[in-house]
């Protein structure tokens, strides 16, 4: 199955910016939509943005709308995840995910995504100090 490793997280001060990467290993990457999801302690994992996989298609979450860019270079096997103006509620640990199923855009309704989407990364770290 594919996996998935991400990186570009870190500590940034509110205002600040950061760039997510997630790269795949996989041979059929074109196939996969890509998306982004984020768990702050205490809380539910949340769905920030997902892109599709060859339609470049994107859904965000409300609150990031403006602020968070996702994209993917399908050559490099990889989707990106541009924030700026981070705030200190955007503190939470960053997943990647795929799937050549679920659209994207049905994503955000996904009940249980990490049943139901393929493959995961290890999360990466976003700390947003105020």
């Amino acid at each position: 199955q594919v996996q998935l490793v991400e990186s570009g997280g870190g500590l940034v001060q509110a205002g600040g910016s950061l760039r997510l990467s997630c790269t795949a290993s996989s041979s059929t990457f074109n196939n996969y939509g890509m998306g982004w999801f984020r768990q702050a302690p205490g809380k539910e994992l949340e769905f920030v943005a997902a892109i599709s996989g060859t339609a470049g298609r994107t859904i965000y979450v409300h609150s990031s709308e403006g602020r968070f860019t996702i994209s993917r270079d399908n050559a490099a096997n990889t989707v990106y995840l541009e924030m700026i103006n981070l705030k200190p509620d955007d503190t939470a640990v960053y997943y990647c995910a795929a799937d050549t199923i679920i659209q994207p855009i049905n994503w955000p309704g996904t009940t249980n995504p990490r049943l139901s989407l393929e493959a995961w990364g290890q999360g990466t770290v976003v700390t947003v100090s105020s």
